[in-house]
């Protein structure tokens, strides 16, 4: 459990709670215990100033023994004193040990006491040192006293453990509130969102469990925000999918059983193309090709349906005959208010499916055809190809009113980026999908008024397309 509270973000925000209060108390701390140690010696100074007065004030020799109660009430062995430049050894008794070290209190910077401070720390013995200072009340130009270092360690410690104890205190109780704060301005609301999104991912699609924001720290509302936008298109997208589910059931049902029907009159047309009628020998391998396009559609139907959409079957096809063959399947001719002009040569090939290049360029000359027919005038659809050093590109444009721009903002969407009043978009689509297909890329050039302009580019390495 203890180790479970830690891993959190409350247990984790108190520890570093905790260690940066601590860490701030002991940078108090080192000058702090420095600064009692020069405040402590210079109070022995003071007291021997006092004491060495004293004994300056009579005039003639004092008992010893009323000297050796000055130094051990000032708890120092010697007191020199320099007046009117004349050094004067003051009070004195016999030192217990050689002098182990000199302070000049005069001139030591911040580094020189903490230095020496942490020194006495941890130097467990008792040693005999010599500390030099200025006189109060300008009784002097300098005073010199001897003393002990344990009763001064001894004080230091004494100090420092109830500063440490003091920062301890301090760094509980500040952690505490600060705890508390942090538990209240973060992380319960961030459990809130976790909550949310727990509800919410047990039922997605219910619509009611999206969240609300209403954090008021800046950055959880904007966390929020975010995640009721991620939440409203996940749920969109899932109801959406749903629907294409059901959508795609219903479509391998009617494509399986128009396939049948589609076979069926694929081999009447092959019995009717025996006829000796030249007009029916004319019409019927047309009729013959439509109705093989049309079940070679549901077959491909029912494998994308399974997600086994076939990769195109590459080879050598004369473009020019697809493009007409394309235009006269729309009913696109000479007599018709809409022209179809055709500018590719007579000669260029392309490497491509051309079962699948021929969807490709049906839906877009239909999508054409029916911009402008939505018009009520006429129009022009121009079809025009060419190629480069890596790939080959075909043009697709017409004179029609352009696409809204909602069809431009959702283009090849499936549902949404129909171009016509209750058109479903799923052309393009499909387009788009079959070119990526054979490696390449279908483009929207233009689309204003003067009409629009896709052109697809496929690749010349024929190791380019997926399978």
């Amino acid at each position: 459990m203890r180790r479970g509270f830690l891993n959190t973000l409350s247990g984790r925000f108190l520890i570093l709670t905790v260690v940066f209060v601590m860490l701030a108390e002991i940078l108090i701390f080192v000058p702090s215990i420095a600064r009692f140690r020069a405040d402590f010696m210079l109070t022995r100074l003071k007291q021997a100033q006092i004491a060495a007065l004293t004994q300056l004030a009579t005039e003639d020799m004092i008992m010893p023994e009323l000297e050796a109660e000055l130094l051990k009430n000032a708890e120092v062995f010697n007191v020199v004193l320099r007046r009117n430049e004349v050094r004067q050894l003051v009070l004195s008794s016999p030192l217990p040990d050689a002098i182990h070290e000199t302070y000049d209190l005069r001139m030591a910077g911040p580094w020189e006491l903490i230095r020496d401070a942490f020194s006495c720390l941890l130097d467990s013995q008792n040693r005999i040192i010599r500390v030099i200072g200025y006189p109060v009340q300008d009784a002097g130009t300098l005073i010199e006293v001897t003393m002990e270092t344990r009763p001064l360690r001894d004080a230091m410690v004494d100090y420092g453990l109830r500063i440490l104890l003091l920062s301890a205190l301090i760094s509980a109780v500040t952690a505490f509130l600060l705890f508390l704060a942090v538990r209240r301005l973060l992380v319960l609301p961030i459990r809130r969102v976790v909550r949310h999104m727990q509800t919410y991912a047990e039922a997605p699609e219910d619509a009611r469990r999206v969240i609300e924001p209403n954090a008021d720290v800046v950055e959880l509302r904007l966390a929020e925000d975010a995640l009721k936008s991620m939440q409203t298109q996940l749920t969109g997208a899932l109801r959406q999918k749903e629907r294409l589910a059901q959508l795609g059931g219903a479509v391998a049902k009617i494509s399986h059983d128009l396939r049948n029907i589609l076979t069926s009159a694929q081999l009447f047309a092959d019995r009717i193309e025996a006829s000796a009628d030249p007009a029916v020998s004319r019409t019927v391998p047309k009729l013959v090709n439509s109705i093989s396009r049309a079940v070679s559609l549901c077959e491909a139907t029912l494998a994308f349906g399974k997600a086994e959409e076939p990769p195109p079957q590459l080879r050598r096809l004369n473009l020019a005959n697809l493009a007409s063959e394309v235009a006269e399947s729309e009913g696109i001719g000479a007599e018709t208010p809409i022209t179809c002009l055709i500018d590719i040569p007579p000669g260029l090939t392309v490497r491509a499916d051309g079962e699948q290049l021929y969807r490709i360029l049906s839906n877009l000359v239909r999508n054409a055809r029916q911009a402008i027919e939505a018009t009520g005038a006429g129009g022009t659809i121009e079809l025009s190809a060419g190629e480069e050093d890596r790939d080959w590109w075909i043009r697709v444009g017409d004179t029609g009113p352009g696409l809204p721009p909602k069809a431009r903002e959702n283009l090849f969407a499936a549902f949404q980026g129909g171009a016509r009043k209750g058109g479903t978009g799923l052309g393009l689509t499909i387009a788009a999908e079959l070119v990526r297909g054979h490696g390449g890329r279908l483009d929207l050039v233009r689309s204003d008024a003067d009409g629009t302009e896709f052109v697809l580019h496929l690749p010349k390495d024929i190791a380019q397309p997926d399978g």
